[in-house]
């Protein structure tokens, strides 16, 4: 795990997307926890770890992806850190989750984040 490489996508929109396995996506989650406060990073947290039973709830809806609940206040304060997630399964059977950032959520944070629990990380923007 050390030095593997993660890559952050930067859409047009300029949400961030990182995809992780379960594990690693709980430390990145819990490392900006230590950065910030935010009810939807806690609620991230709680989705990937009953990863089970919301990958279910997930394929029973025909959802790509669950998006925590935000209070308009965290929006217009900027506090928004998650804004979905998406729980897969990959093919040779690992869970894994794909981490949306909120478009005010700077880059470099996450990239920090990753750093601090061990990832070399590469950013990939999509304009």
């Amino acid at each position: 795990m050390a030095g593997d490489v993660v890559t952050v996508e930067v859409d047009m929109a300029k949400y961030k997307h990182v995809d992780l396995d379960a594990e690693n996506a709980l430390r990145l989650l819990a490392e900006l926890r230590k950065r910030r406060e935010s009810n939807d990073i806690d609620e991230a947290i709680r989705y990937i770890r009953n990863f089970d039973e919301f990958y279910e709830y997930m394929r029973k809806k025909f959802k790509d992806y669950i998006a925590p609940p935000h209070r308009p206040e965290d929006y217009i304060r900027g506090r928004a850190v998650v804004d979905k997630v998406k729980l897969y399964i990959d093919g040779q059977g690992r869970k894994r989750v794909v981490i949306v950032f909120d478009r005010r959520v700077k880059t470099d944070e996450i990239v920090e984040a990753l750093k601090t629990i061990g990832f070399q990380v590469e950013v990939k923007k999509a304009f």
